[in-house]
């Protein structure tokens, strides 16, 4: 009678399992990208909100490019925004496709569509401001994004990223019923939208806690499917070769509930230990780490690194290059 169950379970399952997750339809509308005052337009015709944060007076030090995460919108850059800007920096920070005010919100643009975009609209910024370094800086999925798309093209369309946070969760590092679950439900209730569970605080500031819960642009339901879409990213960010030609600043809080430590060290000892990157942990950070209440430690060592081309951290909390994964986990543990 067990068997017999059994057998039915996965014969429903695989007659459930004929939807396929849903992702963007592409937009048709050719004409000139640009950059407006509150948008930029794709080459394609996509239209994402836009906001930028830019200096009282003289030439900015640099442009920056800002790519929020899994959920959220321009506005969640506002306050770094801000204070780059009081330091000599150009800022530009957008809606990505399926979020914040977008057209089809809360549908999965694909990780190729969002990386293209990144590069689209540096290449614009870069245009608007040329002579001065571009960067690009990434929160959680949207450090992925970035990620992606200097895999697909690892030079000469930026000077350096910032990675606060990087969503580097691999399915192989997911519990075996988390990516059942995920695969089935994205391949047959597809539309099923879920939450992020209790405890799993993404700051430790009651002020951003409270604009995410509170701000009508922000998702708080997310599709089943456009997790997946995710998983998919992720996936392919993991797996690419890391030559990505550039300096990157990796940034990550020991308190982090959302991004787990073993897969971001497990990621992070794969990088060329001879490469243009370095690690800081920030023992009292959590997974939003510019919107923390201690934001101004890594908002410091952010600026500084923009402004001294990967100089020092004024903070102290560099840890170099961990050697491997179990003494990049030991220094989350410890700290610096």
């Amino acid at each position: 009678m067990a068997a017999c169950r059994v057998l039915l379970l996965v014969s429903s399952v695989l007659l459930c399992a004929c939807v396929m997750p849903r992702v963007q339809l592409p937009i048709a509308r050719p004409q000139e990208a640009r950059l407006e005052v509150d948008r930029v337009v794709l080459a394609d015709g996509a239209v994402l909100p836009l906001a930028q944060w830019v200096p009282a007076t003289g030439t900015p030090h640099a442009a920056i490019v800002a790519l929020h995460g899994l959920n959220d919108y321009h506005a969640s850059w506002a306050e770094a925004g801000e204070r780059l800007s009081l330091s000599g920096f150009v800022v530009y920070a957008y809606d990505q496709r399926g979020f914040g005010a977008t057209e089809q919100r809360g549908i999965w643009a694909g990780g190729d569509v969002l990386a293209s975009d990144a590069r689209q609209v540096a290449g614009l910024v870069r245009a608007r401001h040329p002579g001065i370094p571009l960067y690009v800086l990434g929160e959680s999925m949207g450090a992925a994004v970035l990620l992606h798309a200097l895999a697909q093209q690892p030079r000469g369309w930026l000077d350096g990223a910032v990675l606060l946070a990087p969503a580097v969760w691999n399915r192989r590092d997911m519990p075996w019923y988390q990516r059942f679950a995920l695969r089935f439900l994205s391949h047959t209730f597809r539309g099923v939208k879920v939450s992020a569970p209790r405890g799993r605080v993404p700051s430790d500031n009651p002020a951003t806690l409270r604009r995410l819960n509170e701000d009508p642009h922000v998702i708080r339901g997310t599709r089943v499917d456009l997790l997946w879409g995710l998983a998919d990213l992720m996936d392919d960010v993991t797996n690419a070769h890391h030559d990505f030609g550039v300096s990157l600043l990796i940034l990550y809080g020991a308190h982090d509930l959302i991004v787990p430590a073993p897969p971001l060290c497990r990621w992070v000892a794969s990088l060329d230990a001879a490469g243009p990157w370095q690690l800081a942990v920030y023992p009292g950070g959590w997974h939003l780490l510019l919107r923390d209440l201690d934001a101004a430690t890594p908002m410091s060592d952010v600026s500084t690194w923009l402004a001294y081309a990967g100089g020092k951290l004024p903070s102290g909390f560099s840890v170099g290059k961990p050697r491997d994964e179990a003494s990049c986990l030991e220094l989350m543990t410890l700290g610096p």
